[in-house]
């Protein structure tokens, strides 16, 4: 199951809390369709129909079931840059 790391689960949770959501709110992660495999991240209320549910130190994050399959065996980092954007990126468990 994809992990978060201390700077992934700060900020999941800040944008959440900004976006003026509940306890269950958090950042949702879909599988993008198509011939070169992406991903979205939006922030959602609640899990979607047969999604995955990450809850870790207080961050929620909801995931499609093509996202989970995705990134079973991933950790999940994020980052914000001088200019305030938030930057995700992925390595693998281990």
């Amino acid at each position: 199951m994809l992990t978060l790391t201390q700077n992934a689960t700060l900020i999941v949770k800040e944008i959440a809390d900004q976006s003026g959501g509940t306890e269950s709110s958090g950042l949702r992660i879909t599988a993008e369709p198509g011939p070169e495999a992406g991903l979205s991240v939006t922030t959602a209320e609640t899990a979607e129909p047969g999604d995955q549910v990450l809850q870790q130190d207080g961050a929620t994050v909801y995931l499609d079931q093509d996202a989970a399959t995705m990134l079973d065996d991933k950790v999940l980092d994020a980052a914000v840059d001088e200019s305030g954007r938030v930057e995700f990126a992925l390595g693998v468990q281990g």
